[in-house]
């Protein structure tokens, strides 16, 4: 993949970027109703499960082997290691432990996190004065739309270093897509069933470990459902697209869907879980599309 050179992003790219912010958005009304039957170690290990089983499914379909090269595997492994198993795991346990809200503000580092990474070990992706203004606007955007209550205390003991653990699961996100863009040329589908097997393989014992073996007769079709859409969509799905985001127009570019997924999110929970529309909603759409409005035009100059 480090031999493809990237790509203005186009309007494919564009079109991916858009749907991993609805596909994403929806994850956590998807983890909300999952959480009403499984645990929140159970839900992550499960969903990369899920997820493998139907890309290797796809990818036999296909006639695609999984990778042989040991080089490719160690990518594969690093991919599902950062992108998938350990910022799971940080943020299921981190937002049992801060106030709502804190989870989604921390997101919006990841272009942060991703913009300095990819600065010095991806080709192409160096740091610009459009970039930094379109990370300030997306920034902003997330802050005015969660708001100062993401920064209330929760009080647990614990917080500070729950906290800690949400940042760092913003790192890991960054982490792997860079490792994704460096991992040598390969199929998608073969890299992608690779990296969440992998995945699968880290994540199933230590659920199993923290949480025991989940209970499925006991569980509502409801979290039965959301758990079988949290495998196919935001994880088995979305890994696809975002591979093939950060391959073609690199791992910066990816990180556009970060300012967008927040605004999917309250969208849904307040279609579909009647919740009430916060009041900076709009003002926080306006800064974000500006900041992707900005990016689009760095990328084009």
């Amino acid at each position: 993949m480090t031999d493809t050179p990237l790509q203005k992003p186009g309007l494919a790219n564009w079109l991916r970027v858009i749907a991993l912010s609805v596909i994403w958005g929806g994850s956590f009304m998807g983890v909300k109703l999952a959480l009403a039957g499984f645990g929140p170690l159970s839900i992550a290990a499960i969903r990369i499960a899920l997820a493998a089983i139907a890309l290797f499914l796809i990818a036999r379909s296909m006639g695609l082997a999984l990778p042989r090269s040991r080089r490719v595997w160690a990518h594969a492994i690093g991919m599902g290691f950062f992108s998938n198993a350990l910022p799971f795991a940080l943020l299921s346990w981190g937002q049992l432990h801060v106030a709502s809200g804190f989870a989604g503000i921390t997101m919006a580092a990841v272009p942060l996190f991703t913009l300095l990474l990819a600065h010095r070990l991806i080709p192409g992706e160096q740091m610009t004065v459009w970039k930094l203004l379109g990370l300030g606007f997306g920034i902003a955007g997330v802050v005015v739309l969660i708001g100062p209550r993401a920064l209330a205390s929760s009080g647990a003991d614990v917080e500070n270093l729950a906290r800690l653990a949400c940042v760092a699961s913003t790192l890991c996100y960054a982490i792997g897509a860079i490792i994704t863009r460096r991992c040598p040329p390969v199929p998608l589908v073969a890299f992608s069933t690779a990296a969440l097997i992998a995945a699968s393989v880290m994540m199933l014992p230590l659920a199993w470990a923290i949480e025991g073996t989940p209970d499925l007769a006991a569980a509502t079709p409801s979290a039965l459902l959301a758990l079988l859409y949290l495998g196919l969509g935001p994880t088995a799905l979305a890994t696809l697209l975002l591979v093939k985001v950060i391959t073609t127009a690199g791992p910066t570019f990816l990180t556009l869907s970060n300012y967008q997924v927040p605004l999917w999110s309250v969208l849904f929970g307040t279609i579909f879980l009647h919740e009430k529309l916060p009041p900076s909603f709009f003002a926080a759409l306006g800064l974000i599309l500006a900041g992707l409005a900005l990016s689009n035009i760095r990328r084009k100059a």
